[in-house]
This record gives C-alpha cells, structure tokens and sequence, in this order.
C-alpha cells in the first residue's frame, strides 16, 4: 500500500516521465545512497524483486541468496516474486507508466535497459552502493547498462549463443570436429541424421536465435549509423533463407507452436536431436536428461561463420532498480549484495551461467567449471546488443513474422516487409 499511495500521488501530480526524471536527482534519493553507505545496518524497508530467470532451473538459487540477504539485513524483508521472462518488460512498462505495481528491482534483459532508461524508469546507479567495484565488471557487460553518460544496472549474467551438441552422436557418425561454417553446418546435421536416426538439428523460431545468422551476414536489425530499422535487408532475408536450409528435411528441424522451445529442450536432453543453438542458462536443464547423464557428453562450439561474420548476440541480464521506488536505501544494498564477487560465485555454480565480474572467473571452482569455460570460446566471437532504446523491442515484432516464414505460411519478401512496416515508431529516431 505505501508503494502505491506514494508512487501515484507523485505521478499524478507531476506526470510520469517529469516525476521520475527529477527524483532521480533529489535529495531524498542522494540521502538514501548516502545511508546505504554509510550505515547499511540501520536502512529498513521492504525490496519487491521480479527474478525473471527460469522458475525450475535458475530460480532456486537466488530464492537461497534472498534467505543470506534478510540474514544479514534483518530489517529489509524481500518480497520475491518469479516472473515469467516472455512478457516481462511489457509488464514492468505497463506497471511503471501507471506508477502502480513496479517492482523496486528487476532482473532486465540487456536488450531492455536503454529502454526503460530513456522512458526515465530507472533508478541511475551512479555513486550509490549498487555499483560497488565496478572497475571488476566485463567491459561488454557493463556498457550495456549506460545511456546518455548515466549507469541504470549492473550485469547480472552475461552470455551468447553457441552450438550445443551431443558428442556421442557425433562419434557416431564419424564426426571428428564440430562444424566451422554453414556449409559444414549443414553438411554435418545430414551427416547426423543418416548415422543415427535423430534430428540432425533444432533451431528455435525466434528472432533472437535467429541474430547469429544476420551477423554472419554481416548485418543486424537495426543500423546505428544510418538511424535506420532493417528488418527487410537482404542481410536478414538472407539470414532467414539459410535457417530455412538447415530446417529443411534430412537436415534439421523447427516447431513454430507456443511449446516450440520446450520440444527444442526435450528432443536434445532426450537424444533425439543431436545440435541446438543456445546459451549457457539451457545447460542446467540438458544435463538433467539420459542424453547427457554423462556430462562430458555434452558439446559446445563458437557459432558456425557466416560468409561476412561469425558469433552469437552478447546477452545476459542486468539488476535495475526502478525510479520510483520508495525504498531505494535498501534496494541499493540488494543489488550490492546480489551482485558481490560471493553471490556471483555462487550462482555460477549452482546454475553454470557466465558471471560478470572478471574476479569471479579466478576462483578455483568456476575455473574448473566445463560448461562455463567451454563458453568462453564463444564469447570471445560474441556481437554487442545495439544500444538504441527500442531495438529490444524489435525482437518479439519480428518473431511471428519469422515463425510464418518457418511454417510456409508467408515468403520471406512479404513478411518480412510486413515486419518492416509493423516496426515503424519502435526505435524512436530511426527510419523504418
């Protein structure tokens, strides 16, 4: 109740964007920074945290670092909440422009921090607690939490797509390494589905998933220099044709229904796929299948290069704290604490994601982790996420009209010039 009766009356008052703009720069937030600092055990409130990580993989164990937070700050209770990543940022946007039901921390996607930022829904971070060594921070990950000279989050998890494969499968089928480019790709996934009955290999219908295929042709959805929305190049439609190629029969395979990630993640852990394209936090849920009982049965490869390109998106989340919080003192140590070098180690490895904070990576356990250090090689190759607020919106525009194409219920020229058309306005700024 007092997070809302506050929240609104402001808001009313002033008008969202104005409101959120010139709090962020009051006294009351420089004194709550200023307590949190200074004397972190008498700051007292209630931190609403949106954890959108996976609810049966990831969640439990920031659930166990919320129970060691409210241990060590007795006067801060943490009311968690688990919300569904798909839908997520319409939620936050629709909770934070009503100035009623924004949570007082999120976990962000990296592709919706400039967007919420430029709204004026986040918090900046600058000289407060929340970014306490920062100087330990992957430059990559950290950058994709600044706008216009201010810092809105702190990276979470960082991460990139890469070819996952099941290495007796390969073994199999007299497979010796794993494919280099979209040619032996291709050539590779036929190979596996002749030697071994299986589906040579899945790729999600998604547009996300879709991203290192536009890199290796050199091209993104949006340009940064000319301002412009790309959905309908040549570069994207050529990236959709190859997906069409290596979806074909004999080849591999797609599902556009709602359930077409969940059958992706079946059909591999259970041995009936022998390649997905995925990022680290799949892991979890692949070594609970037969196929990778054994966990050195598991592969992973930088992406496959295209013939301008190679590399997955530069994913990840970040930890953002929302503008209109009325307890920013202790959501400013939740993040600390969520975020420290300990807390980054421990989720590491309870969930084999990718921490952020280069120190982590030191530790002997998170040294010797297979999974983690089998993603550094595609991390190395991994393509920055435009910083434009709105390209992180293209993504769900875009996946409906991907998904038809997949299916055959529309040509490539058509829906992808459909898609141009829908995306007119999303990046402000940009021409579409």
């Amino acid at each position: 109740m007092k997070r809302a009766t506050r929240a609104a009356a402001v808001f009313a008052a002033v008008g969202l964007v104005g409101a959120i703009t010139a709090g962020c720069g009051s006294d009351d937030a420089n004194d709550q920074s200023v307590a949190a600092a200074q004397d972190p055990n008498s700051v007292s409130g209630t931190v609403t945290w949106w954890d959108t990580s996976d609810a049966t993989n990831e969640a439990p164990a920031f659930r166990e670092l919320v129970k060691r937070f409210e241990a060590k700050y007795p006067k801060i209770k943490v009311d968690y909440a688990n919300v569904p990543f798909d839908g997520a940022d319409d939620k936050f946007k629709t909770a934070a422009q009503a100035g009623d039901g924004a949570p007082d921390v999120m976990r962000a996607d990296v592709g919706w921090t400039p967007t919420f930022a430029k709204l004026g829904y986040l918090q900046p971070l600058d000289g407060t607690p929340a970014l306490a060594n920062d100087d330990d921070y992957l430059p990559v990950a950290y950058e994709s939490n600044k706008l216009d000279g201010k810092t809105y989050g702190v990276p979470e998890v960082t991460d990139t797509l890469a070819l996952l494969y099941n290495k007796a499968h390969f073994a199999k089928a007299g497979i010796t390494e794993p494919p280099g480019n979209w040619d032996e790709l291709r050539t590779t996934a036929q190979k596996l589905e002749q030697a071994n009955g299986t589906t040579g290999i899945f790729l999600h219908a998604d547009s996300y998933y879709l991203l290192p295929f536009v890199y290796g042709q050199g091209g993104d959805y949006v340009d940064l220099e000319g301002k412009r929305i790309t959905l309908n190049s040549d570069k994207v439609a050529g990236a959709v044709r190859t997906a069409q190629e290596l979806t074909a029969e004999g080849v591999g395979a797609t599902d556009t229904s709602a359930n077409g990630y969940t059958n992706m993640q079946n059909g591999f852990k259970n041995g009936d796929v022998s390649m997905v394209l995925n990022g680290p936090w799949s892991v979890s849920d692949y070594l609970s299948g037969k196929a990778f009982a054994d966990a050195e049965n598991l592969g992973v490869a930088p992406m496959p290069a295209g013939p301008a390109g190679q590399g997955g998106p530069a994913g990840g989340h970040n930890l953002v704290i929302y503008a209109g919080s009325p307890d920013l003192a202790a959501s400013y140590l939740f993040v600390e604490f969520m975020n420290s070098v300990e807390s980054q180690q421990y989720i590491a490895e309870q969930n084999n994601t990718l921490p952020t904070r280069q120190s982590v990576y030191e530790v002997p356990s998170i040294a010797e982790n297979q999974v983690i250090s089998s993603f550094q090689t595609p991390m190395e190759s991994a393509n920055p996420r435009p910083a434009a607020p709105g390209a992180g919106d293209l993504y769900d525009l875009l996946t409906p009209f991907y998904q038809k194409i997949l299916g055959g219920q529309a040509s490539i020229e058509d829906a992808l010039g459909d898609a141009q058309q829908k995306a007119s306005g999303a990046v402000p700024g940009f021409e579409s």
